[in-house]
């Protein structure tokens, strides 16, 4: 995915947001609630609009649904976030804030902070409240198809430093000379370490035309590159055949057009004469449940690829049936950035004992987001489900181990281009596939 964290959501989108049970305000009461909730929140001003670790749907922007209200109870009513103490002192802080900080504020920063101050108290990376465009803007990620540079980006989660793992072709990118390998220290004067990328990335996207002014650490030295932003509609399914007729197909993200790429890659490869097949699933943070369910639907035989279960225990079968399926040797390689969506693609090979795991162990994201639009355009995110892979495992926080421990090794000599014969993890994976 273009300049996004590679630890996406799984989640679900509905077209309207549902009517809440509880009760009802006037206008002006109505009007005072969000500064309220900035108080119980613990955030007014300052607060960082976190943009969401990536990104997928459980229903996806391809086929949408509600997410009902049933049986959604608030320990906390609207008179006890008015009324009382919490008033006063919010009154109180709204007034220091408006005679004594050193800047003039709106009316609308104060509001939009306290709605994601409000979701950010949850404590949840995963879950967030998204302004009007910055939800326009996660939705166009999802589509892959938005303004930006044209490069796959990665957060180390030690140091904070983002790195460039992937230059798409004929992209601002790769005409400003940005390389794989490549550290970015910051967009127009933003640092990549202060926040988190996924916010970052909005300082590298921008209106088509536009430019952004990054500094690039490489060889020992920071250098600045100007990149003039342009529509990228990334690939995310890449096909070749190689040796002794084994097809390799790496997908990089579950978007919206991903599983008919997907499909496509492969009767491509068939009619090449195909006899196995590598499905690359390094980096792949996730993307939409949809795409991920419909590709398991297209290689596995009838059964449950994956369940979510809710806080009420409430779960939900995604199936495969038997209209489709294909029996060829698999292998599937992953590492640390294997996440969400690819994990529950990993996962369903390897229950389904369709393949072989190669690679490190994966990210780890056993959770499901439910995404809220609202009418003015904004939304909410919400951690709202946990998921299993068929056998009934929870990966999350320990990510699944592969059959093959293999940490990846560039064959290759130092300052050479990457290249599939030499990569050691496709090359053992060939190596399975001869056995």
């Amino acid at each position: 995915m273009d300049e996004y964290e590679s630890q996406n959501q799984t989640e679900q989108i509905s077209e309207q947001l549902p009517e809440q049970p509880g009760p009802k305000f006037d206008e002006g009461r109505r009007k005072r609630l969000p500064i309220i909730i900035a108080v119980i929140g613990g955030t007014i001003l300052g607060m960082v609009i976190t943009l969401g670790l990536g990104i997928l749907y459980l229903r996806g922007l391809t086929k949408e649904r509600e997410v009902q209200s049933e049986g959604v109870v608030s320990n906390l009513s609207s008179d006890e976030l008015i009324d009382g103490p919490s008033s006063n002192k919010l009154d109180t802080i709204i007034a220091y804030i408006n005679q004594l900080y050193y800047k003039d504020v709106t009316d609308e920063q104060l509001t939009e902070g306290v709605y994601a101050g409000l979701v950010d108290s949850l404590d949840d990376p995963y879950s967030q409240y998204f302004t009007t465009e910055e939800y326009e803007s996660y939705r166009e990620t999802l589509a892959a198809n938005y303004a930006g540079i044209g490069a796959l980006l990665q957060k180390d989660k030690g140091s904070g430093a983002v790195q460039i793992t992937k230059v798409y072709p004929d992209t601002p990118a790769e005409k400003s000379g940005l390389k794989e390998g490549d550290t970015i220290v910051s967009a127009d004067e933003y640092k990549a370490t202060d926040m988190e990328l996924d916010e970052f990335v909005q300082h590298i996207r921008g209106e088509e035309g536009t430019k952004v002014k990054l500094v690039i650490f490489r060889d020992d030295k920071e250098t600045e590159v100007t990149c003039t932003r342009a529509k990228i509609s990334a690939p995310t399914v890449e096909h070749q055949m190689l040796d002794d007729k084994v097809g390799y197909i790496a997908v990089s993200q579950f978007a919206e057009t991903t599983y008919d790429d997907f499909v496509s890659a492969y009767e491509d490869l068939e009619s090449q004469g195909m006899t196995s097949v590598i499905f690359d699933m390094r980096d792949n943070g996730g993307g939409l449940l949809d795409s991920v369910v419909d590709m398991l639907d297209y290689l596995l035989p009838k059964g449950v690829v994956v369940y979510t279960q809710d806080k009420y225990e409430k779960q939900e079968d995604f199936n495969s049936d038997d209209k489709h399926q294909k029996n060829i040797p698999m292998i599937v390689l992953v590492n640390g950035n294997t996440a969400s969506a690819a994990e529950i693609f990993t996962g369903a090979i390897r229950d389904f004992d369709y393949g072989t795991i190669i690679g490190t162990k994966t990210f780890g994201k056993g959770i499901v987001q439910s995404t809220i639009p609202f009418s003015d355009g904004s939304a909410i995110k919400l951690t709202t489900q946990t998921y299993y892979t068929p056998s009934g495992e929870c990966i999350q926080g320990k990510g699944i181990e592969p059959d093959i421990e293999l940490e990846f090794e560039f064959l290759g000599e130092e300052g050479e281009n990457y290249s599939i014969d030499k990569d050691n993890q496709i090359q053992r994976a060939l190596e399975e596939l001869k056995k």
